[in-house]
């Protein structure tokens, strides 16, 4: 393919472009786009989209100068970067569904080419290396949004729960937001007395000076986004995906290609705890590392790409047989009906027993260590409790944010259950005090941690330690309290899976398909289960991808011949069913 530039000569006044947000299109891709859309010229002070706005078509500029501008027309307008001739507009959320999170508006006339969204997603499906430009510059560019505070503007207390939630939600998302401290910015009682906005109705998201959400959940701001709308009422599918970490996603993305109608849900955000990793630096093929965020964005890219719809937030409450098929339900009241399912929902932290800290979970509390955590306590010592991986990523990425981190570690062996590399890391960094034999006995502080008073488990000896979060990392539970009357656990509430689950299927499941559960099916047929959830699992990254695009191939063994069964239904003789299920298994 000729490579050469259609306008190698920069305009003066063009923002750079030293990250790769800002490439230039060949002529050959834009002579490919031009197939599918139409050329437009363009005017002075042309507004080609606009700030918290449907986006619906992919723009190229041929001539003339176009300025991407954050807030436009607002008190804090400012100029986010400057495109000219060969230049493409927009940024990842044109490619998830999102509404924009600037405005574009002409600023030297000349001509756009504009080509609708439906045939750019095509275009960009058929061109690998169109595909990979433009989605290498979408995530520099939403990248960029983040770290300049474009978006929308969060205004709440730092010591409210609901303010922390809605952040969360943004942070775990990675959408583009900037927060305004009730307790500590100057500027905060101007912008609640122009907006009208009592008190009491904080916190609130205010957007482009116009749109105001008053104490919103996280769904109402995922609408105001434009995110998948999370009721399913309306949906039946091929493949429901619970849970959108690795295994869930890799899932999505086979279940999609592979031409099933194929839907995701995640009750908070797509990731699960890898997208709150800081760093994985033992993933396959990425020798420099890759953050957990950029991972699950390229993801969940890659899963819209061949069609899969995913839906966050979208808490799923329950699961029944139903007329052959099965019916998922939402904490919303909304359902969605499915062939099969794939359980990957996933781990939560276990929370840490001491004095004091129920009280300030979620206002120095955390149970992940993002850039939304490290920039609650910038300048200020923190701890991590844990001596597992997660524990050791934590303490690393917020060594790089604060002045100092308390590793407390509850056994004498720091290797034990953390990888080498991580423990060398950990030794040699100078902001990092390791602490072992250390277990958290009381957090002192009344809106947030003050100071945690630990003890050393072999001497019982106490001392204080000045901390202002506390970061916990000390194991996994399952997430399966909404299974527990409908597929078997093991003891610990993992899902159990193939040979484990065979033992305590109920026979009338299996007897009319003639076969027992396959790898990772549960114990019930066409129910299958992927990544931490699973008992038995790696609990890696790379394991739950492989678990998940498994799982996929799987269903599709089922759906084959689901409809076959060796015995029609009502067939006598369950005595002989054991038998029968490992038969079907071994001529399998």
């Amino acid at each position: 393919m000729n490579t050469e530039t259609a306008h190698p000569h920069p305009p003066a006044g063009e923002t750079p472009d030293p990250h790769g947000a800002n490439p230039r299109l060949t002529a050959l891709q834009i002579a490919a786009l031009a197939r599918e859309g139409e050329q437009r010229g363009t005017r002075r002070g042309d507004v080609l989209f606009r700030e918290a706005e449907p986006c619906e078509e992919f723009i190229a500029v041929l001539s003339g100068t176009v300025e991407i501008i954050h807030d436009y027309g607002g008190p804090e307008e400012r100029v986010m970067s400057r495109h000219g001739p060969g230049r493409f507009l927009g940024e990842l959320g044109l490619l998830e569904g999102q509404v924009a999170f600037d405005t574009a508006v002409v600023r030297e006339p000349g001509a756009v080419l504009a080509v609708p969204l439906d045939r750019q997603r095509d275009l960009v499906a058929r061109d690998p290396v169109l595909g990979d430009l433009v989605l290498r510059a979408y995530l520099g560019r939403r990248s960029l949004h983040i770290g300049l505070g474009a978006g929308f503007r969060i205004l709440g207390s730092a010591y409210s729960p609901d303010t922390l939630r809605l952040r969360e939600f943004a942070a775990r998302n990675r959408l583009p937001h900037r927060w305004t401290d009730l307790e500590k910015d100057q500027e905060a009682e101007e912008v609640l007395h122009r907006f009208g906005i009592r008190p009491d109705e904080t916190p609130v998201v205010i957007w482009n000076g116009r749109k105001v959400l008053r104490h919103p959940s996280p769904a109402d701001l995922a609408r105001l986004i434009g995110l998948p709308h999370s009721r399913l009422t309306d949906v039946t599918c091929d493949l429901l995906v619970i849970g959108t970490g690795p295994a869930g996603l890799a899932s999505a993305v086979y279940g999609a290609s592979d031409g099933l109608l194929t839907v995701a849900v995640d009750a908070t955000a797509t990731g699960g705890q890898a997208g709150t990793s800081s760093r994985i630096e033992n993933y396959l093929g990425f020798p420099s590392g890759i953050s957990g965020g950029e991972l699950i964005e390229r993801s969940v890219l890659q899963a819209r790409k061949f069609g899969a719809r995913i839906t966050v937030p979208a808490e799923a409450t329950g699961l029944e047989q139903r007329d052959g098929h099965y019916a998922v339900t939402f904490a919303d009241g909304s359902e969605t009906v499915t062939d099969t399912v794939v359980v990957a929902a996933g781990v939560r932290y276990r929370k840490l027993e001491a004095d004091g800290i129920g009280r300030l979970e979620g206002t120095g509390v955390h149970y992940a260590a993002t850039l939304h955590e490290a920039n609650l306590c910038r300048d200020d010592p923190v701890a991590v409790v844990g001596g597992g991986n997660s524990a050791g990523q934590a303490a690393l990425f917020l060594a790089g944010h604060t002045p100092q981190v308390y590793l407390l570690v509850r056994s004498g062996d720091l290797g034990k259950d953390m990888s080498r590399y991580l423990v060398a890391q950990l030794e040699r960094h100078p902001k990092v005090e390791i602490l072992t034999h250390t277990e958290v006995r009381q957090v002192h502080g009344v809106d947030a941690p003050r100071s945690l008073t630990v003890e050393d488990n072999r001497t019982g000896l106490r001392r204080e330690l000045t901390a202002r979060a506390l970061f916990v990392f000390i194991g996994t539970r399952p997430y399966t309290e909404w299974l527990q009357d409908t597929i078997a656990l093991d003891p610990q509430g993992f899902v159990l899976t193939g040979t484990d689950a065979e033992s305590a299927t109920d026979e009338k499941n299996w007897l009319p398909l003639g076969r027992g559960p396959q790898l990772l099916e549960t114990t019930l047929p066409g129910v299958f289960a992927a990544g931490d959830v699973r008992s038995g699992s790696v609990k890696r990254v790379a394991s739950a991808a492989g678990e998940g695009a498994t799982a996929v191939r799987l269903v599709h063994e089922h759906r084959a011949r689901g409809d076959t069964p060796e015995d029609p239904p009502g067939t006598k003789g369950r005595s002989n069913v054991g038998a029968r299920i490992r038969r079907a298994r071994h001529s399998a």
